[in-house]
């Protein structure tokens, strides 16, 4: 894939995002994986933490090499197409492995409700869309963090980490990091059956996501940064409370926006981030939405530069 195809497939894809979202999960490719994920979870029988380890690797290898053989059968394929047709299927395939619109549209469904004083549908959004916390409990101002946290930490996942990788390794690296991704999403929890079985995807997932998280973070301080004039006191606040989360990786996109919007960012017993700010509201939470998209763009913008710095090396 030459460098100008491949920026022509990333606009065209981001644009079937803002303009179509997500397609139904029957034709999702991201569904797909999870069902493979679901089928090989079903399978683990085994009581051994050191069996159950190993069926894990074998799930995120087998997974890994299938979506990545994929990848790389579509470009071999699209060189057969005609150029316009090739285009947009690899750019169809590239945005199954990224979504900006159902991010926004999720916060924005929250917002609605918080907005209107309906936290019963405001906990409904947040645990139906966003996360996998107990928010039975979380009053309005919680709920924005929530909502907050999942902006900041999924603009990192869902936006610029396939992008990164789709610069690097072309499809076969922008589906092999959502599969990953996807089978950490469905894995990684430390329970008693998935401890050992998901902590393959955790590894790998932690592994990949070293270099976009930080990215991300930095996109976020620099481009939204100025925009609300909150760059240096934002720097200070991603810099000390960065490594306050489990994850090695999510701490930085969500300190940055916690230091950017000006609030704290806290998941009770967990962390607490943007320590003496006030607390997160309507607005905080509108504002992260804009957050998000402008970071999105400023993400496209790095990624067409990069493919074509890359691509001609």
């Amino acid at each position: 894939m030459s460098e100008v195809t491949a920026v022509c497939v990333l606009l065209i894809a981001v644009v079937l995002d803002g303009v179509l979202g997500d397609p139904p999960n029957s034709l999702h490719p991201v569904a797909w994986m999870g069902r493979f994920v679901g089928w090989g979870c079903k399978r683990s029988r085994a009581t051994q933490n050191s069996v159950r380890f190993l069926q894990g690797c074998a799930v995120v290898a087998g997974g890994a090499v299938i979506v990545a053989t994929v990848g790389i059968l579509i470009q071999i394929a699209c060189r057969h197409f005609p150029h316009w047709f090739a285009i947009l299927v690899q750019a169809a395939v590239l945005k199954s492995t990224f979504s900006v619109r159902s991010l926004a549209d999720a916060a924005g469904s929250v917002a609605k409700a918080l907005s209107n004083e309906d936290l019963n549908t405001a906990r409904h959004q947040v645990a139906y869309h966003l996360v996998s916390r107990d928010v039975t409990k979380l009053d309005a101002s919680q709920l924005s963090a929530a909502t907050i946290e999942s902006v900041a930490e999924n603009t990192s996942d869902s936006f610029i980490a396939p992008l990164f990788y789709f610069v690097v390794a072309g499809l076969p690296g922008a589906l092999l990091y959502r599969f990953v991704n996807t089978t950490d999403a469905m894995l990684g929890y430390r329970t008693q059956e998935l401890e050992w079985f998901g902590k393959p995807a955790a590894k790998i997932d932690d592994l990949l996501n070293l270099i976009p998280s930080r990215l991300t973070a930095l996109v976020m301080l620099m481009i939204y940064g100025p925009y609300v004039r909150r760059t240096n006191p934002a720097i200070a606040i991603w810099w000390r409370d960065h490594s306050l989360t489990a994850s090695p990786n999510a701490g930085h996109p969500m300190s940055a926006a916690a230091g950017v919007l000006g609030i704290v960012l806290e998941k009770q017993d967990h962390y607490r981030l943007g320590e003496g700010q006030p607390l997160p509201g309507i607005q905080s939470l509108q504002q992260s939405i804009a957050m998000l998209w402008t970071t999105a763009i400023a993400a496209v913008v790095l990624s067409v530069a990069g493919l074509l710095m890359w691509r001609t090396l």
